[in-house]
């Protein structure tokens, strides 16, 4: 294990994050999402822009009666705008206002956004950087300069964008930062040039800020942390502009599991996947289940032959192990299984099976027959263990349907489209006949079997369904096709999936619903037992 200072995570989620398509935080999230990274160990944490609008000034507000453990709020703006003195520029009274420990700023690099965008000589733009700086840090615990497109900028003028570092140097900057800003260069320019950095500015501390518009955010920040930068800003999840920033959630595991680097978050690595669906959830965003480390697939094995070779040797197909980044093992269920990966399933659901029964036989063989005509378990864990508990013996449903009916239609010409729903649910030998309407089929059903079922069962109201998914199946069929309805639920403490098909859409979602509820009312009575 490397022993040199450790390298400073600095996250963005909440600026530069916020400019990606569909990521938007209040100002509450805002607030909620800090003391997350705060209690993480995180470094530096970029509120926003002071003034930009009225949530990150209320932001700025209210961090401050924050008393964080670690992390430090950084307030982020520009240089000083062209021929004005730095002290009458409002961006910069803003900043001061905002009172963070940190204040970031950027400034131009390259010529092209000097000459053209500015539409200022490359003398002021210097000026400008050093100027903003200076006065800054005669007001600020610390001041971070972010050389925004300095790598574009290093390959057309290198002597330019060198002098633009040095400016902002001279002014007194505690850090340096190179960004990829248009996230376009590979990882051997970006070391090339980031060593180039390091050499001729010894003692300055470097940072990197890559995006991912090739594809390679996070290989180029960690080209950069090889060559001596000790600053890795990013974001959590990736959120960020166009393709998105480089993603913290994956150079974070990888500085401390693969290249041995000491970071202050190390020792809490084990609540990463819990802080990345923390702020997925807040965001109102579904969580990438491919994400590296992290992502719900991360640790899934399908294969019959590497879910075999996972049970006897979990390292022989798992490059670390799941729980150093809050993750887990999974073994998907499919047409592709065979007893090892069917045993391993038992297992992780608390289910002991006999490899030699000739009921494991039986049950892949049914399996397959179900997968062949539409189902599918690899999301659906809820519906896959109902369906072992049950052929297994383990479980008797809670409840049974006995018939339902559905009406469509409109009571008048004029009048909105209403669904009724008529369904006859026993209950210890007890029938109810329950009705409910609703402005659509699937809707009415719901509603009239958790009226039927909420006596009994009054746990059953904590269900929400989260996601809705229907995927038409055999297409080539037009209206005959089979069609698949995947369902998402939480009770507010876990979430499960669960699955039904058939050629009616209705039976499909009716079966996939009742699924959901008998799963939740056997994992309360498993939560009972373990007690």
């Amino acid at each position: 294990m490397n022993q040199e200072n450790p390298i400073l995570i600095y996250d963005t989620t909440l600026r530069d994050g916020t400019q990606g398509e569909g990521i938007s935080f209040s100002a509450t999230d805002k607030i909620l999402i800090t003391q997350k990274l705060d209690n993480f160990q995180i470094d530096y944490i970029e509120g926003g822009w002071p003034g930009s609008n009225p949530r990150d000034m209320a932001f700025f507000e209210e961090v401050k009666s924050l008393s964080l453990n670690h992390a430090k709020v950084a307030a982020f703006g520009s240089t000083r705008r062209a021929n004005l003195n730095v002290e009458d520029d409002p961006q910069i009274k803003l900043l001061l206002e905002a009172r963070t420990d940190v204040v970031t700023i950027f400034g131009k690099t390259w010529t092209l956004h000097v000459t053209e965008v500015l539409r200022t000589t490359c003398a002021e733009n210097l000026a400008m950087i050093e100027d903003s700086v200076r006065y800054l840090k005669a007001s600020c615990q610390e001041v971070i300069y972010d050389a925004e497109h300095f790598y574009d900028g290093y390959v057309e003028d290198e002597e330019y964008a060198m002098e633009s570092l040095a400016a902002a140097i001279d002014g007194g900057a505690d850090f340096v930062v190179l960004c990829d800003t248009n996230g376009g260069k590979l990882v051997s320019e970006i070391q090339r040039i980031t060593r180039s950095v390091v050499e001729k500015f010894p003692g300055v501390p470097i940072g990197v800020h890559c995006h991912n518009d090739a594809g390679v955010g996070v290989a180029v920040s960690l080209a950069g942390v090889e060559v001596g930068a000790t600053m890795v800003q990013g974001t959590m999840n990736g959120y960020g502009e166009r393709n998105g920033n480089a993603n913290l959630t994956t150079i974070i595991p990888n500085l401390v599991l693969k290249m041995g680097r000491q970071l202050h978050c190390r020792r809490n690595l084990d609540g990463l996947r819990e802080l990345s669906l923390y702020i997925d959830d807040l965001a109102n965003v579904r969580s990438d289940i491919r994400a590296p480390f992290i992502g719900a697939s991360s640790f899934a094995h399908k294969g019959g032959v590497h879910a075999n070779a996972a049970l006897k040797v979990a390292r022989s197909y798992e490059h670390i192990q799941p729980k150093l980044v809050g993750n887990r093992q999974r073994i998907l269920i499919s047409d592709m299984s065979g007893r090892s990966s069917l045993m391993m399933k038992a297992k992780e659901m608390g289910m002991e099976i006999d490899n030699k029964s000739p009921e494991i036989i039986t049950f892949l063989d049914k399996l397959k027959r179900l997968e062949h005509s539409g189902y599918q378990y690899e999301a659906a864990d809820a519906s896959f263990e109902l369906l072992l508990s049950k052929f297994l013996k383990h479980h008797l449903p809670f409840f049974n349907l006995q018939g339902y009916r559905v009406i469509e239609g409109k009571p008048e010409a004029n009048a909105d489209l209403v669904a009724e729903a008529t369904v006859k649910i026993e209950v210890a030998g007890n029938l109810h006949h329950c009705v409910a309407e609703s402005t659509g089929p699937v809707s009415a059903l719901y509603k009239a079997i958790c009226s039927g079922l909420k006596n009994d069962f009054p746990a059953l109201e904590q269900v929400e369904l989260r996601d809705f998914k229907v995927r038409i199946l055999q297409s080539e069929k037009g209206v005959d096709a089979m069609t698949r309805v995947f369902i998402e639920s939480t009770d507010g403490e876990s979430i499960w999936g669960t699955v039904g098909a058939s050629d009616n859409i209705i039976a499909a979602s009716l079966e996939a619903l009742l699924d959901s509820l008998e799963y939740k009312l056997l994992k309360d009575e498993r939560g009972k037992e373990a007690k």
